[in-house]
């Protein structure tokens, strides 16, 4: 083993420094991860513009290799050292009402912006004991209160590491939306986590799943067709309303997905096409008012997305390593980790053409 790990690490906006850190000690109920792979998240776009918590290793999606591993943590998470595990990004203090329920996201110790020292893989600051919180670094630590899933090692690491995006798919899209047998789906935006939605959206059996997007999107639009999208539209040069609605016999839709990352009109466009009854779920939506008069005589709820829960992370593994899913379509990128900033402009669409899923790779290039 080393006695040390090189992480680049965020020291001002969008701005990275490689650094070394010493490994850290291993209590009897944590680990040890060394990285095979973290993927970009679109929230490490805005991510690497703020310094709330000062300097910080950046990186959430990490999927790696155990290799020190307490023996408390062992029988906790059924894992051994040289087992590949993924972690979830919450760190969760595991007592409070949230943790005793499915909704351990909302835990306060995994709210960054609260008061205090708070517990985020790619969000906890380097002045945070054993500073090794992110995944653009080459090892990372593993707190007693981390979230552990098991990671089948035949799958590539860039894949693997899709794992958080695919999650977010089936919580907004199933558990959220509860899309079910012979629905119809719109799902905005066809990004990583769109683009999950598709995914989800046609295991659960939804009989039209229709994508939106932009000109830019063709390519993405493509592979959601591949997916199982029954219905491509490029809003800035088609009829939307009329396309979805011609798409539905004039139902409209029973569920929406809103991952857009950010629109003035697009809130009011899904409630134009919703059916007597739709689940309207905001996973990323932007700053909108929207006009509750146009609601009329339906049935509507419309709901705020936040992460993931734990069975829907198993769901999204499940998914990948399946072999059923074009992950060669979707993980489309790897950069080393010196070069993070190229990697979040092509997540950003600023940089690498096509790029969807990216993933930091544990070494200098």
């Amino acid at each position: 083993m080393p006695q040390k790990s090189l992480a680049a690490v965020l020291v001002a906006p969008n701005q990275f420094e490689m650094r070394e850190f010493d490994l850290p000690e291993v209590p009897d109920d944590g680990g040890l991860l060394k990285l095979e792979a973290c993927g970009i998240c679109g929230s490490d776009i805005h991510g690497r513009e703020r310094m709330g918590n000062g300097p910080k290793i950046l990186g959430h999606e990490n999927v790696g290799i155990v290799v020190k591993l307490g023996a408390t943590a062992a029988r906790k998470w059924k894992v051994k050292e040289g087992d590949r595990v993924a972690l979830e990004e919450y760190v969760p203090c595991g007592k409070c009402e949230w943790c005793r329920s499915d909704d351990f996201r909302f835990c306060p110790q995994t709210d960054i912006a609260g008061e205090g020292p708070r517990l985020w893989y790619g969000s906890t600051g380097i002045d945070t004991s054993p500073a090794l919180w992110g995944g653009y670094s080459e090892y990372m630590y593993i707190h007693p209160d981390a979230v552990v899933h098991r990671m089948s090692s035949k799958v590539p690491a860039p894949h693997a590491a899709a794992f958080l995006p695919f999650s977010n798919g089936v919580e907004w899209a199933y558990r959220y939306g509860e899309v079910s047998l012979g629905d119809a789906i719109l799902v905005q935006g066809p990004g990583q986590q769109g683009l999950a939605c598709v995914i989800a959206a046609k295991a659960a059996g939804a009989s039209t799943i229709i994508v939106t997007g932009l000109s830019g999107d063709t390519r993405r639009l493509e592979i959601a067709r591949k997916l199982g999208a029954t219905h491509t539209i490029d809003v800035q040069t088609e009829d939307f309303k009329a396309r979805v609605m011609d798409a539905t016999g004039g139902e409209g839709v029973n569920v929406v997905v809103n991952v857009t990352g950010g629109s003035k009109t697009t809130v009011q466009d899904s409630i134009s096409v919703a059916g007597k009854r739709c689940n309207i779920v905001l996973a990323a939506a932007g700053k909108e008012t929207i006009d509750v008069s146009t609601f009329g005589r339906r049935k509507l709820v419309i709901k705020q997305a936040n992460g993931h829960s734990y069975k829907s992370v198993e769901i999204a593994i499940d998914f990948i390593t399946n072999g059923n899913l074009p992950m060669e379509d979707i993980s489309t990128h790897t950069f080393p980790m010196n070069r993070a900033s190229e990697a979040i402009d092509a997540v950003a669409g600023k940089g690498a053409p096509g790029a969807i899923h990216v993933s930091i790779m544990p070494f200098v290039g």
